[in-house]
């Protein structure tokens, strides 16, 4: 497994389960600070584009909350005979368009506001799509590199059995993120399946996706962000008539998200020129090889001693002149103090909330394009949905049919957010986010409220 480097925590309370509801933020919140908590830039973009749309009042009050936000605190009796504290989080956001939607992440950040911020996000997301999905998030927040392969197990399997019925699969389908994966994502099937009546248990393959292959994952799972990453990329290039062959870019986290997108534009005949990861930057203006990259740094787990390019340090990095930058780490990379570092023509968000809003007024004053992170990432929710329906229908698609269907999805939402932004003469994030909110919105409408 290849996890990123983090300091080790972990929880410490007793054992229980917290059900909070209307976990909220007042839809008249706007910060203006860069202190701003990730969930307050999520209602920042939100409000935005509720103004500008003018999003009927009472669903705006029901969108800016959450529906449910689970605390789990659970004992793990690890590997060496000691027991350890967790506390992990499950935010349900919404879902009026279908089971709630999300993936899981090991990191020692993890908490509610982000989870909380995360969540509304899917939800966006899904609706941008067209998916019948709602949005939801969750993790443990705790450094997965500090425990053996053995103890994650132990770990994973105690935080599924906490979580319960809390999901389910059609009810809340959770999916890998940061520092989880296939393997995470069959350990939590497996425990889920022990927890229920053994007639339903074929019927229950799809409560989580990003599944190994046997496990009833899809082919193409794997790559999907990257992917849709890459055909987002390419509308803007066929747009903005750029060449794809040629094309120069940066990517920032080369985990699943950053390498994909990386090693499928460089088959394209772009040129991959800067790479950063927790462990600093490399550079090689004449290009850098992704499948060299990514061995040297799952073998060493840092880019420090790269042979294959020289060493950069944050800032270095970012100011690398390039045609694209691709962000696919974590949130708030992009802000007021760093967004007139970037010379790039396009950010490409593969990561969730790498641009604070803050951040975004720069880029958008310094005429820097953005495919905003709800269109540009959501390959991966995109083909979680296709394996979903493959696992209810029994049945297994080829990669080609993935691919195309994907494709299509993609191509789609990116045309309406842009046909939206000319409509409503605004940025495409805005946009997006209208596209979003009036699906959502038409939903309220015709089904009404209860009671």
């Amino acid at each position: 497994m290849s996890f990123l480097s983090c300091g080790r925590q972990s929880g410490t309370a007793d054992e229980g389960v917290e059900l909070q509801r209307d976990g909220n933020l007042s839809e008249s919140a706007r910060p203006n600070t860069q202190h701003a908590s990730l969930f307050e830039n999520v209602i920042t973009q939100f409000n935005k584009a509720a103004d500008l749309m003018r999003l009927d009042p009472s669903i705006r009050k029901i969108l800016s909350r959450t529906s449910h936000e689970i605390v789990v605190n659970f004992p793990v009796r690890m590997s060496g005979g000691g027991i350890e504290m967790f506390t992990g989080y499950r935010v349900q956001h919404n879902d009026s368009l279908g089971p709630f939607k999300g993936g899981l992440r090991f990191h020692p950040k993890v908490d509610l506001d982000e989870v909380r911020a995360l969540a509304s996000w899917m939800t966006w997301k899904c609706a941008l799509a067209g998916i019948p999905f709602g949005g939801a998030k969750g993790g443990i927040q705790f450094d997965p590199t500090g425990y053996s392969l053995a103890d994650l197990e132990r770990i994973t399997r105690r935080f599924a059995f906490a979580l319960g019925h809390y999901i389910g699969p059609e009810y809340d389908i959770p999916a890998p993120d940061v520092n989880t994966n296939a393997q995470i994502m069959a350990w939590i099937l497996d425990t889920y399946l022990s927890m229920v009546e053994p007639k339903h248990r074929n019927n229950s393959i799809h409560v989580v996706t990003g599944k190994p292959i046997v496990s009833g994952g899809s082919f193409g799972r794997d790559k999907a962000t990257g992917q849709g990453v890459v055909y987002n990329i390419l509308k803007w290039a066929e747009e903005n008539n750029r060449p794809i062959k040629g094309l120069t870019f940066t990517v920032q986290g080369f985990g699943n998200v950053g390498s994909w997108a990386a090693r499928l534009l460089v088959q394209l005949g772009a040129k991959l020129i800067a790479v950063e990861d927790i462990s600093g930057g490399t550079r090689n203006l004449k290009g850098l090889k992704p499948e060299d990259v990514l061995s040297f740094t799952s073998a060493r787990r840092s880019l420090a001693k790269y042979s294959g390019g020289q060493f950069v340090d944050h800032i270095m990095f970012l100011k690398t002149k390039a045609d694209v930058f691709i962000p696919a780490a974590l949130e708030r990379q992009i802000t007021a103090d760093t967004a007139d570092w970037l010379d790039v023509s396009l950010v490409a968000e593969a990561a969730n909330g790498p641009t604070d809003p803050a951040g975004d007024a720069i880029l958008q004053d310094r005429g820097i394009d953005i495919i905003p992170d709800i269109l540009c990432n959501a390959g991966g929710v995109v083909v979680s949905y296709f394996e979903w329906l493959q696992n209810k229908r029994r049945e297994s698609w080829e990669l080609e049919k993935v691919d195309a269907r994907l494709q299509a999805t993609m191509h789609k939402a990116y045309d309406r957010v842009r046909d939206v932004a000319g409509e409503h003469n605004t940025d495409r994030r805005t946009a997006a986010y209208i596209v979003a909110l009036t699906r959502l919105e038409k939903v309220y409408t015709e089904r009404g409220i209860f009671p």
